[in-house]
This record gives C-alpha cells, sequence and structure tokens, in this order.
C-alpha cells in the first residue's frame, strides 16, 4: 500500500500533542457547547484548542425551551470564571447552511429551532451553531489527526456513524447545510431497517448498534461458541454491549474478534467508496467503538485496500484513529465560534 507522502508537519499518530492552530481566527477564548442526548457539555478553548475549564449539565431532550437554558446555564458557569468572547454550539441534528436553525435532531425535540438566535439572546453573546460531527471534524482537523492534510473525513462510531467533511482546508457542509450525513449512505439494498426510515443505510452494519445486534444474534445462537460474552453479559444474552465485545477481543477471544473484523470489514468498504468520491487523504476515526483500536482499523484498512478503486495505480489514503476524544466537539464548536 502506498502511503499519502508527508506533510510538513509529518505523520501524525495517537498519543502526540496538538500542533499550532493553523492560521486564521482570533487569540481570544471561546465556548464550545457539545449537546448530545443525555448530556450537555461545555468549555473554555483557548487558541491551541486547549479546554482551560469545563461545565455540563444533563439533557433535557423533550423541551427545546429547557434545553436553551441549559445551555444558556454552561455558558453563564464558564463565564463566571472566564472572559470568552463568542459561542460554538455543536447540535446532534441537521443545521442549516447559515449555521443557525437546527432543523431536526433524531434525539431531542429540535424542529426548525432557531437556535442561534435564541442562545444569543439568553447569554448576550455573537452564538456559531454547527453538526456536532462537523464540528468534531473540524477540530481533528486543526488540532488533530489530520492536523497535516488539506483533505479528511472523520467517522465517528458510536451508536450510530457520523461523518464531517473537510475539503481543501475548509469544512463542507452542502448547498443546504446537511453534507457529510455518511452514515446514511445506502450500502445494502432492502437491509436493516435505519431510524431514518430508510433500508441499508451504512450506520446499519458499520456502527455501535450493529455491533450489539451481531454479537447479540452470535450468543443467542451460538452460546456454547460464545461463553466469554456470555460470562461478560451474566449468562443473558440481551445484555451484551459493544465494550464487552471490545473487552472480549482485548484478551483474545476468537468470536468478539471475528465480530470486531466484521465490522472493520464494513467500515473499510464503505471508506472505499467514499475514497472513490472524494479522494480524502486521511479518514479519522472516533467514537466510542473507535476504542477497539487495531482490532478494528486494521481489518478496515485490509478491507479498504481490496475495495478501492485503481488500488495499485493511485496514492492511497491513511486511515488514522482520532486523538481528542469526547472533547473533539467541544474543541470543534469553539474555534468555529473563534472564527465566524
Amino acid at each position: 500500500m502506498t502511503d499519502v507522502p508527508e506533510a510538513a508537519h509529518g505523520d501524525v499518530t495517537a498519543g502526540e500533542t496538538a500542533a499550532p492552530m493553523r492560521a486564521g481566527g482570533s487569540t481570544g477564548l471561546t465556548i464550545g457547547v457539545d449537546v448530545g442526548g443525555t448530556k450537555i457539555a461545555g468549555g473554555v478553548v483557548d487558541e491551541s484548542g486547549r479546554i482551560v475549564g469545563e461545565a455540563r449539565r444533563e439533557t433535557p431532550a423533550t423541551s427545546p425551551p429547557e434545553i436553551v437554558a441549559a445551555i444558556a446555564d454552561v455558558v453563564k458557569d464558564l463565564r463566571s470564571e472566564f472572559d470568552a468572547e463568542a459561542i460554538g454550539v455543536g447540535a446532534a441534528g441537521f443545521v442549516d447552511a447559515n449555521r443557525a436553525d437546527v432543523l431536526f435532531a433524531p434525539n431531542l425535540a429540535w424542529r426548525q429551532e432557531p437556535l442561534k438566535r435564541e442562545v444569543e439572546a439568553r447569554t448576550g453573546l455573537p452564538t456559531v451553531v454547527e453538526n456536532d460531527a462537523n464540528a468534531a471534524a473540524w477540530a481533528e482537523f486543526q488540532f488533530g489527526a489530520g492536523r497535516d492534510v488539506d483533505d479528511m473525513i472523520l467517522l465517528t462510531i458510536g451508536t450510530g456513524l457520523g461523518g464531517g467533511l473537510v475539503l481543501n482546508g475548509e469544512l463542507y457542509r452542502g448547498a443546504f447545510g446537511v453534507g457529510g450525513e455518511v452514515g446514511h449512505l445506502r450500502v445494502v439494498p432492502n437491509g436493516h431497517l435505519c431510524g431514518c426510515g430508510n433500508r441499508g443505510c451504512w450506520e446499519q452494519y458499520a456502527s455501535g448498534r450493529a455491533l450489539v445486534r451481531e454479537a447479540r444474534e452470535f450468543v443467542k445462537s451460538s452460546p456454547s461458541q460464545a461463553e466469554a460474552l456470555l460470562e461478560r453479559a451474566g449468562g443473558d444474552w440481551t445484555m451484551v454491549e459493544g465494550p464487552m465485545v471490545t473487552e472480549a477481543a482485548a484478551a483474545g477471544d476468537t468470536a468478539a474478534v471475528e465480530l470486531l473484523e466484521d465490522l472493520g470489514r464494513w467500515l473499510g468498504e464503505g471508506i472505499a467508496t467514499l475514497a472513490a468520491v472524494l479522494d480524502p487523504a486521511v479518514v479519522v476515526i472516533g467514537g466510542g467503538v473507535s476504542e477497539a483500536a487495531d482490532l478494528l482499523l486494521q481489518p478496515a484498512r485490509a478491507a479498504f485496500a481490496r475495495q478501492l478503486t485503481a488500488r495499485g495505480h493511485r496514492p492511497v489514503l491513511q486511515i488514522r484513529p482520532a486523538l481528542l476524544g469526547n472533547e473533539a466537539g467541544i474543541i470543534g464548536a469553539a474555534d468555529l465560534a473563534r472564527r465566524r
């Protein structure tokens, strides 16, 4: 496999410290707020991508006004100690092209929500609203695993499969602001039903939800071959969870290793499809399932190499682990606010 030539900053590996910020933006402190289905996490972020203060609240997911109030409370807590100049909100949903309104959020009660206006009214600070995966992608591009390239994709493998695209040094949002929803590429005609309403979406085969589904089916049908998983689940196959698969695989359990290999295969084949369309230099893998590390990434790389169009006759992208973990959404949202 031919690697992408090293850029001026050199290759990026897990465990490195962040490089200096790319050109642009101010040097003041900004606040990043990551709004998820269960928690609202906020942080004050400096120009180097370092979080210098944190606050959080539970997410009142069924009440849009209460969500805004919780965001404002997080901001108030942070401003009691730090002088911030702007707010970036990473929202788990579709955000319009103006980075102002949340058009739809699958796990929150947001429908055509004017979030920018409401947060600004409560806090008095200029606010940028961004899709949470886009914010995380920007953080990895600026300070993390993609900081040495101009074209990268972030894939976040959690319960679902999220994505963010940075192309030619710019965050790609699409004509209507909702680009980058790579988890909803349809890879299996009439496949598993997805939460988006379609069948056969990529995230139904390359996500934490997919791993749990396949693991439970395996344990149920072949308990004698799944003793390690069954033991971790207290003897109840319905209690098998993704981290149990990772733990068992790390301990050498053959069945668990094969489950992660299958997930990696789906991941790598999908990346080959993205490479045919977008031709990025790097694909960064984040999210909770990525904690399986090479147990997931090695089979993903192998499947990608087998499926890449014109393989052997073109430069080959690198598949790298994310560096910023759960803080990426906060860091990216804050930096996008800085660059508003």
